[in-house]
């Protein structure tokens, strides 16, 4: 008999991947130049790790998740100083795109720790 939690979970989960994915088909380029503008060679590689992760025809969620975890980190160790100079010096809202690149992220990580 097929078990309907188990295949709500597992349905879940491909959704969480797929949305990553797709997530970072969107919107991975403008990661890598905001990791380029503050110099945050840690967000770049997670960053290069999930695309990495793609690469496969089953994802590992956990590559994901950890993937997602620095990703987020690195953006959180961005200051307040550091997004003025690279506004002056890029001449974009970069503490904008910090917030917005960190909710976005934040989000998807939140449901894959929630899922555990």
């Amino acid at each position: 008999m097929l078990n309907k939690h188990n295949f709500d979970s597992t349905q879940a989960a491909c959704y969480r991947i797929a949305d990553t994915e797709r997530h970072l088909h969107r919107h991975g380029a403008a990661l890598c130049v905001l990791f380029g503008a503050f110099d945050a060679q840690s967000g770049f590689n997670a960053l290069c790790d999930l695309h990495g992760a793609f690469g496969y025809q089953h994802p590992d969620a956990m590559t994901i998740k950890l993937a997602l975890q620095e990703i987020k980190e690195a953006l959180a160790r961005q200051t307040s100083q550091a997004a003025d100079q690279v506004a002056r010096d890029r001449d974009f809202d970069a503490s904008a795109a910090l917030r917005w690149h960190g909710a976005r992220i934040s989000k998807l990580h939140a449901r894959f720790h929630c899922a555990g």
